[in-house]
């Protein structure tokens, strides 16, 4: 098993971890950063970029 850095990702895998995480945040899950932004998307890519997400990616 290796775990990959967030800085090491593939572009596939940015968007495949960007677009699970906005699924999960449109069917009710919390949300993770304090914002005022209400588009399931743009609040995953937020949580990306502040490295929250409690995703990780096995290769």
């Amino acid at each position: 098993m290796v775990i990959v850095d967030p800085e090491e990702l593939t572009r596939f895998e940015k968007t495949r971890i960007i677009s699970a995480r906005a699924l999960q945040i449109s069917m009710g899950a919390p949300v993770l950063v304090k914002t005022k932004l209400y588009d399931p998307i743009e609040i995953a890519k937020l949580e990306f970029e502040k490295d929250v997400l409690p995703i990780t990616v096995r290769r």
